[in-house]
């Protein structure tokens, strides 16, 4: 039996449960809906194009991709996420799977897409390695990650003010890094070393328009799994501190509202099966 402490067991804990799913879908994608049009113009399906979506949640980006006329199959480890996923976007397949083990012959599709999937998987090379086996040669990978905060974020906001003022006990279990892969000094050589090259990136200047300053605290505790793991348990005095210093910093650098548009960038990485 797997550890219930591992950091696979926390994402896949968090996803499953609706309410993550829903908030998620709600409120946080509202930031990745604007990295769907760059996702689906990296790999660039046409009609007929065999196209998986690895880590598809809610369906946001498979949408994108029937749109352009791809036949979509999309993979998810949430029943929660593909319970949305099926409604939202009918014309697609949706499968329940492990995207580190895919139950897919090689060179099957012609795109890959990944939209924020890849720090929820304990192990983003293997990620890539069955994203190429899967892919035709020739054919196109995308994915897309947050931003660190090295860069003005959200993410830092609230990470920081968890960092400053969160209960010490509260902590995640060993994982990947959660932007590890938005630097292309990382993601650039594993995808090589999988069997990609051509590898390119763009940043998105992906963001939140709200009508109130603590509104990315809320966003990361209600419907993410990292932030939702390190926020919903603290104490109030903690919880308390943690939003005010997300408020003030969000007052501070963006002004007195009463809309704040609080930026959260992302990376789109593209590259080409060899």
């Amino acid at each position: 039996m797997a550890d219930a402490n591992t950091f696979a067991a926390l994402e896949k804990r968090e996803w499953s449960d609706e309410q993550v799913a829903q908030s998620y879908a709600r409120a946080f994608a509202r930031a990745a809906n604007m990295v769907v049009p760059h996702l689906i113009e990296a790999v660039a399906p046409g009609p007929g194009t065999n196209a998986l979506d690895l880590c598809c949640g809610h369906g946001n980006v498979t949408a994108g991709l029937v749109h352009a006329g791809a036949n979509v199959t999309g993979v998810d480890f949430s029943p929660a996420m593909l319970e949305m996923a099926r409604d939202a976007v009918p014309k697609a397949r949706f499968v329940e799977g492990d995207v580190m083990d895919l139950d897919f012959d090689d060179e099957k599709f012609d795109t890959v897409t990944i939209g924020f999937g890849i720090p929820h998987v304990p192990n983003p090379p293997a990620v890539f390695k069955e994203a190429r086996r899967v892919l035709r040669p020739g054919g196109k990978l995308a994915f897309s990650v947050w931003c660190g905060p090295e860069v003005e974020t959200a993410l830092g906001y609230v990470f920081g003010s968890i960092e400053a003022h969160g209960h010490p006990d509260i902590t995640l279990p060993p994982g990947p890094g959660a932007n590890d892969y938005a630097d292309p000094a990382l993601s650039f050589p594993v995808l090589s070393s999988a069997g990609f090259q051509d590898c390119s990136c763009v940043t998105v200047a992906s963001m939140w328009r709200v009508e109130d300053p603590g509104a990315p605290y809320d966003f990361f505790r209600e419907g993410t799994a990292r932030g939702g793991a390190l926020l919903r348990p603290q104490p109030e005095e903690n919880a308390s501190a943690i939003r005010k210093s997300v408020v003030d910093q969000v007052l501070k650098k963006h002004g007195s509202g009463p809309i704040w548009e609080v930026p959260i960038p992302s990376v789109v990485t593209r590259a080409v099966a060899v």
